[in-house]
């Protein structure tokens, strides 16, 4: 499993989505690896590189904002909300993260 985070990403605030999202899947005890993207939609001095640092999340998911949870079986789960409620559905299968 391959989370998406903004750089805050587990660091950020529990109330932030980023932090949220990866406090839900290591609450559930899923193993996973990480991937920071730069060009926050807040950020206004990030905005002219947004296009290109989210690209990858735009291509495997159809939108620019973070948190994104890309399965092992390549499924895509959006938001914080959308992964949390996956991460207690789903037991972990595995303790070695992907490659």
């Amino acid at each position: 499993m391959l989370l998406y985070t903004c750089p805050g990403g587990k660091a950020a605030p529990a109330v932030h989505p980023c932090g949220r999202a990866a406090k839900a899947l290591d609450d559930a005890g899923h193993v996973y690896s990480r991937k920071q993207v730069k060009g926050g939609r807040l950020i206004l001095w990030s905005l002219w590189r947004r296009g290109r640092d989210r690209a990858e999340v735009e291509q495997l998911s159809g939108q620019w904002a973070v948190p994104i949870l890309v399965l092992d079986d390549g499924e895509v789960i959006t938001g914080s909300g959308a992964i949390g409620r996956w991460a207690r559905a789903n037991p972990p299968q595995s303790t070695v993260p992907a490659s």
